[in-house]
């Protein structure tokens, strides 16, 4: 028997190109259920009606994945806060290696309490700045969801990228201006305008690479 609300679900996650499982939308509502738990205290979100928290978190996450490479891979979420978009992506695409980068304690706490509720053996969490992470090996792609201006993104996160890796910037309006100022040595590879089933705003994504 599938969660209230998943069929729904699923359907507005195909009106996007994303195809989800039964489990999958299931794993998506256990993760609202315990945004919304953990929101009563720890602030996680200032969106408080579940079906906003469903359409400005959950599709708002998902509609990057089929504009993801195919395959396994290594991701990092850049200042992911509650996990976004970070662990819609690694319930939607198993076979993603997701690391979740955010400095609040707190949300890192969150985040760890969803990889051990959720089963989500495909998520990591690092606490801490990002500026101050070394990891082992880069990433394909490093992500982030209206984190910062796409300069700083580039700045702090650049070198979490493989020589051949992608940053991702996840953006409301189409920042021109953040384009002009971007950093030496990196340029949009592609930009396009992001469909959110239900939401009536503007959404685009930039994938920038080393030029």
């Amino acid at each position: 028997m599938s969660a209230p609300g998943s069929d729904k679900l699923r359907m507005r996650a195909a009106a996007m190109g994303v195809a989800l499982s039964v489990e999958m939308a299931d794993q998506l509502l256990a993760y609202q259920a315990l945004m919304i738990k953990w929101n009563r205290t720890y602030n996680l979100t200032a969106i408080r009606d579940p079906e906003e928290m469903l359409v400005h978190h959950l599709l708002d996450s998902l509609v990057v994945a089929p504009l993801l490479p195919h395959g396994p891979m290594t991701l990092a979420d850049v200042g992911s806060g509650g996990g976004l978009p970070g662990i819609p992506l690694a319930i939607a695409r198993p076979e993603i290696q997701v690391t979740l980068i955010e400095t609040s304690s707190k949300k890192s706490a969150f985040q760890q309490q969803v990889k051990i509720e959720l089963g989500l053996s495909n998520v990591s969490v690092y606490s801490g700045r990002v500026e101050d992470y070394k990891p082992k090996n880069s990433f394909d792609i490093v992500i982030s969801r209206a984190f910062a201006e796409i300069r700083d993104f580039v700045s702090w996160s650049g070198d979490l990228a493989k020589p051949e890796g992608r940053l991702y910037a996840m953006k409301g309006q189409y920042p021109e201006a953040e384009i002009a100022a971007l950093p030496a040595g990196w340029q949009v590879l592609s930009s396009q305008p992001l469909l959110v089933a239900g939401l009536d705003a503007q959404r685009h994504l930039l994938i920038l690479g080393r030029g």
